[in-house]
């Protein structure tokens, strides 16, 4: 069975930092893209960050220079470092892989 399971959310202060993680099991995703959106209350999931599967990344605008996707294809596992966050990445995040399942979400909450 397919699984994504994500963790390191949490609460924050505007300026910090977390870092997210993504364990995959049930098959390797070593050739898959995988993705980080995230959902605030009363907006649409909205694209975070993307990396290939030889590790070409996007990200969305607003995360540019703040967020680093990256991926650990022996431990089946995708990162999210959220630097200098802000109020406003307060939302819950979802790990995905590319055309694929979605992981549970990890709720993060930035506080002033």
């Amino acid at each position: 069975q397919v699984q994504l399971v994500e963790s390191g959310g949490g609460l924050v202060q505007a300026g910090g930092s977390l870092r997210l993680s993504c364990a995959a099991s049930g098959r390797d995703f070593s050739i898959n893209g995988m993705a980080w959106y995230r959902q605030a209350p009363g907006k649409q999931r909205a694209l975070v960050a993307r990396i290939g599967s030889g590790g070409s990344t996007i990200y969305g605008d607003s995360v540019k220079g703040r967020f680093t996707i990256s991926r650990d294809n022996a431990k089946n596992t995708v990162y999210l470092q959220m630097n200098s966050l802000k109020l406003e990445d307060t939302a819950v995040y979802y790990c995905n892989v590319v055309g694929g399942p979605w992981g549970q979400g990890t709720q993060v909450t930035v506080s002033s």
